[in-house]
């Protein structure tokens, strides 16, 4: 019988240690145990694996993630959109992914007919674009959904968020002619830069070529490939190569990030593809009146908002900043009396989006103060006597570990700032 061992060497007894700190912390950031702890998602056996359930925490945290994504695709121009989640299978044969994708496709019969659910939105985007004429005039067409997909994963490879069987895309497919190529490229990676800087993210990029199961002539890769190098290039944005690591339709640029503990991960893609608008004859009418061929760019900023928001809980340590806090607020009263200005005060957070929860159980104030602590909340804000006499509030800043008192008008200033560091 044979075993399997694996084993890892360092060439110095400080890269060792270093090595096993950094495990250590990850075993403290491990995104499984801070989301049971917060609460923010679960997976169940008996329904199937690697099908995530969020729950309220977790819905929320997702829920402002998606918004500052939303805000941030209609400033750059992107329409919103959506796809059904299931296609007859000639659509993914027509597209290739049945032929390169089918073993990590799920199939199913209705009406006799074979169908698949769809492990992209790429083919969705293609039939809203035809479904009315386009000019020239109307490129770039920037189109954007949060597209749910399922992949057939094996069940070793399932981990958490990171690897499931059921996930939600932030997806983009840009329609362009092949000269504007380079400069939406260019606006991808500037918003993915925004991003990235939002969440004290360092990232590389690696451009990635054609890979031995692929549809289309080399030529069309070549030129894809090229397009991809010369944005990057004009712009002095340095890159490494990734032979063989394109998709089936084109090549791409993977965005791989950075966590707090200098980790890596790959999260966001790049992709100029030439085929699928030929396999599907998407045409635009130019200038001089002819039908020609657009380009379209497969985009994500994030990949999925499950493996992002695994990655971030691990990058924060579940610490998140006050713009992305499922609860940003926790009102402690010190006994019933001070509840109803707790109440008023809550409703007034609402009114600018805060998020805020009241612990009034009957328990001791500091089993109280303790409980919110754990739940990693920004503020944990303990209201009394002198506070409602003051309408004022005595704040405990998790972040700094500061303890102080300001009027409530204050508090509502500090927290609109911090709002607005969410804005990309």
């Amino acid at each position: 019988m044979l075993t399997r061992i694996y084993g890892i060497a360092f060439a110095d007894k400080e890269s060792l240690k270093d090595y096993l700190k950094m495990m250590e912390e990850a075993k403290k950031r491990d995104h499984r145990k801070i989301g049971a702890e917060m609460g923010l998602f679960m997976f169940d056996e008996e329904s199937g694996a690697g099908l995530p359930f969020w729950m309220p925490q977790g819905t929320k945290l997702r829920q402002k993630l998606e918004n500052i994504l939303h805000k941030a695709h209609r400033r750059r121009g992107y329409q919103q959109v959506r796809g059904p989640e299931i296609l007859k299978s000639d659509m993914w044969r027509t597209s290739g992914h049945y032929a390169c994708y089918g073993e990590n496709m799920y199939l199913t019969s209705i009406d006799e007919q074979e169908y698949g659910v769809k492990p992209m939105n790429c083919i969705g985007h293609i039939q809203i674009f035809k479904q009315t004429g386009k000019s020239y005039r109307d490129l770039p067409l920037k189109y954007y959904e949060y597209g749910v997909v399922h992949r057939h994963e094996k069940s070793g490879a399932l981990h958490g968020l990171l690897r499931v069987r059921e996930f939600t895309q932030d997806d983009a497919h840009i329609f362009c002619t092949p000269e504007q190529i380079a400069s939406e490229v260019i606006d991808i990676i500037e918003f993915v830069d925004s991003v990235m800087k939002l969440f004290n993210f360092d990232y590389t990029m690696e451009v990635a070529t054609k890979p031995e199961k692929a549809i289309g002539e080399d030529a069309v890769w070549d030129l894809a490939t090229q397009g991809l190098k010369d944005a990057l290039d004009e712009n002095n944005l340095p890159y490494t190569i990734d032979e063989g690591g394109g998709a089936f339709y084109g090549p791409k640029i993977d965005i791989k990030i950075t966590d707090a503990i200098g980790r890596k991960w790959q999260c966001g893609t790049v992709q100029v593809d030439f085929n699928l608008p030929e396999r599907f004859e998407v045409e635009y009418v130019d200038e001089d009146n002819t039908r020609k061929q657009p380009v379209m760019i497969h985009r994500a900023i994030l990949g999925s908002f499950e493996r992002f928001i695994a990655v971030l809980t691990e990058h924060y340590a579940g610490e998140f900043p006050l713009f992305l806090a499922p609860t940003q607020v926790i009102f402690v009263p010190i006994s019933d009396v001070h509840v109803p200005y707790a109440k008023k005060l809550q409703a007034q957070l609402m009114d600018i989006e805060i998020d805020a929860e009241i612990y009034d159980k009957n328990d001791s104030l500091n089993k109280r103060v303790r409980n919110a602590e754990k739940q990693r909340v920004p503020y944990v804000v303990i209201v009394g006597d002198e506070e409602v006499e003051k309408q004022s509030v005595a704040l405990r800043n998790r972040r700094t570990k500061e303890q102080y008192n300001l009027s409530f008008d204050e508090f509502m200033v500090e927290l609109t700032q911090q709002l607005n560091e969410g804005k990309i």
